[in-house]
């Protein structure tokens, strides 16, 4: 395996957990920021290792074959960005391009040798389950804070949009992973909150309520 195709069974695979059903070639050119041509021979190239399926205008399915290569990409990503931030002092905005690299090492026992290090994390810094080794990932009961109304409460499990500029415009608002956040007032005209995040209250704008994922408390 190519450190392309890895990559481009981890972008399938993310892609099916967001519409459960086959993913247009078009979306995976989008994800891979490559031109469709690219993505369409790339997806050939899978399928004829039979990591993949592709039916015409029924999109592309992971086969059990590459949707197991593609968990163990997942699970060698995210142990790395938690090892990186809690021995390595790396914040959580600046993990993810150092766990690109990382991911790709085949080694089975070193994968192995860092989750027992780590004591067996069940989530990364930005609160994504880890697969086990067999695979099985975890699911996360969530919800988006912009769901939540006035005067419900959650705990930040989680983020949706895992870029640098948004952890780190969290990171402003001394908002992280198992805060408390009450909804205070919800504005009717665009959404925006006003919350209350441990002891302190900010305002938040209706973009970034839809990238929290809480755990509805009340």
């Amino acid at each position: 395996m190519t450190l392309s195709e890895e990559n481009y069974l981890k972008a399938i695979f993310n892609l099916e957990e967001q519409t459960h059903k086959g993913v247009p070639t078009n979306a995976i050119a989008e994800m891979m920021e490559t031109k469709a041509s690219s993505a369409t021979d790339m997806v050939k190239r899978l399928s004829e290792k039979e990591l993949l399926k592709y039916k015409p205008y029924q999109g592309t399915r992971l086969t059990p074959k590459g949707k197991s290569h593609a968990v163990k990409v997942i699970r060698k990503h995210r142990l790395w960005e938690t090892f990186l931030v809690e021995n390595l002092d790396f914040t959580w905005d600046e993990v993810h391009e150092v766990a690109e690299q990382l991911e790709h090492i085949q080694s089975d026992k070193l994968i192995h040798q860092l989750d027992k290090f780590l004591g067996y994390p069940k989530t990364d810094p930005h609160g994504d389950p880890i697969p086990d080794e067999e695979g099985n990932i975890e699911k996360i009961e969530k919800k988006v804070l912009a769901e939540l109304q006035q005067e419900e409460e959650g705990i930040c499990v989680g983020v949706d949009d895992s870029s640098s500029a948004f952890l780190k415009y969290l990171d402003k608002l001394d908002i992280s992973l198992g805060n408390k956040i009450k909804v205070i007032e919800k504005e009717a005209f665009d959404n925006s909150m006003v919350i209350q995040v441990e002891e302190n209250t900010i305002s938040i704008s209706s973009l970034a309520s839809k990238n929290i994922y809480v755990r509805k408390t009340s």
